[in-house]
């Protein structure tokens, strides 16, 4: 007995044997690789995350759009809204000029005052920026991008600013007649004698250029007006001269840069399509756009090429122009309309003459300012607002005295300056 159980121990030993596993070898032989516990738990948390960062990256694009939409559809309500009231948000007290002439321009973001004996530049907030000290009897002022010029009309000084303040003074030997700047900084003056005209140019130091035009009176006539590109280099003048005992307008090009070396006097083109319509403005509008205010008529002008000018509009303004504004995007045009049911006409243009809207209106002002969308109409007691796209926007009055509105960094808010103040206003 005790002999079977001794066999039946061996043969459950031998059994056993066969059944266990050798380590890294499955029961059929074959590799197999074991993962313990940990690994499979880490392994688990790794895809988790994954699963979670994708779920979190959907949520933001969501909110993203989200976000973008709301964003729409606060712009394209505040660009219709009509506003019907206003509230101070607060007032400054400007110091006073003991100049009987103040005058205040859009220079930048902010507002450039300038008067007989001196020109402070004003932040948006009021504070001086800085100031300058001068004595001119008659001053004028031309803004282009980052500068500013100030010169004595009829006289022979002349102010080249920047943002940061005075960078240089200029003289001319002759009268000045007419400025102009780049937005980098070149100046030009247009002066006179008896017997010529001539527009010099200056640096920003206010040390002489060595360009020069000149147009002798008796034969290729007088110049009325000389406008800068914003890199300087291209120059644009409007002269008129006679022919046949009628006066005549010729618009001139001119190229200053490396461009214009081989052509004669530096000059590119000449239109002389607007016959009797004096012009009397001229203006760069951005380096490849170009416009002219004649009599009767708007001619808007493309430069992709530097040396070939091309008239690319040439437009009749019914009615008599009375007022212009422009910016390097927009070109607007007051004319009057005295045989219709109201008094004016607003005509808006893009920099490429393609008329954007037309609108006619009744209301008494006296001033015109394009400052982004807003085409902003006013007097000294006043203000009406046209958005880009030809809706009122805003009219009403104020119980203080205005001298120039522009746009605030919020866009329901005006800049206004008047008398010794500077306000901000909300629209609402």
């Amino acid at each position: 007995m005790s002999s079977m159980n001794s066999i039946e121990r061996e043969q459950k030993k031998r059994q056993l044997k066969r059944r266990i596993v050798e380590p890294g070898k499955a029961a059929g032989g074959t590799d197999r690789k074991w993962v313990s516990y940990s690994e499979r738990e880490e392994e688990e948390r790794r895809q988790a995350a994954g699963r979670a960062r994708r779920k979190r990256r959907r949520l933001l694009l969501i909110l993203a759009a989200c976000m973008a939409a709301a964003a729409a559809c606060a712009a394209l309500y505040n660009s219709r809204r009509q506003y019907t009231e206003y509230t101070v948000a607060w007032e400054k007290e400007i110091p006073a000029s003991e100049s009987s002439f103040t005058e205040y321009i859009k220079f930048g973001e902010n507002i450039l005052k300038y008067t007989k004996d001196g020109a402070t530049y004003l932040d948006r907030s009021g504070n001086a920026v800085w100031s300058l000290s001068y004595q001119l009897k008659s001053p004028i002022c031309y803004v282009n991008g980052d500068y500013a010029v100030i010169a004595d009309q009829q006289g022979n000084s002349m102010f080249i600013c920047d943002k940061t303040g005075c960078q240089g003074e200029a003289t001319t030997l002759l009268p000045i007649l007419r400025v102009s700047v780049s937005a980098h900084g070149v100046a030009a003056a247009l002066v006179e004698d008896s017997t010529a005209s001539y527009v010099t140019f200056f640096k920003k130091d206010g040390s002489s250029l060595d360009w020069g035009i000149k147009t002798i009176m008796s034969s290729n006539g007088y110049i009325m007006d000389v406008s800068l590109s914003p890199s300087g280099t291209q120059v644009m003048i409007s002269s008129v001269y006679v022919q046949g005992g009628m006066l005549k307008n010729r618009i001139v090009f001119y190229n200053f840069s490396e461009y214009g070396k081989s052509y004669s006097d530096r000059l590119v083109g000449g239109f002389e399509e607007f016959n009797d319509c004096i012009t009397p403005r001229v203006r760069f509008l951005d380096e490849e756009h170009a416009c002219i205010f004649a009599d009767g008529q708007l001619g808007f002008f493309l430069l992709e090429n530097v040396t070939s000018p091309e008239l690319a509009f040439q437009i009749p303004v019914e009615g008599e122009i009375q007022s212009v504004a422009y910016s390097d995007e927009y070109v607007a045009v007051i004319s009057d309309h005295p045989d219709g049911e109201y008094d004016s006409k607003l005509d808006l243009y893009s920099a490429a003459g393609e008329l954007i809207f037309s609108r006619e209106f009744t209301y008494p002002w006296q001033n015109i300012e394009i400052n982004r969308d807003f085409i902003i109409l006013y007097n000294d007691r006043s203000c009406r607002i046209y958005s880009t796209a030809g809706k009122e926007r805003f009219s009403g009055e104020f119980d203080f005295t205005v001298s120039m509105i522009t746009r605030g960094r919020a866009a329901n808010s005006l800049i206004i300056t008047g008398g010794d103040r500077m306000r901000e206003i909300r629209l609402k």
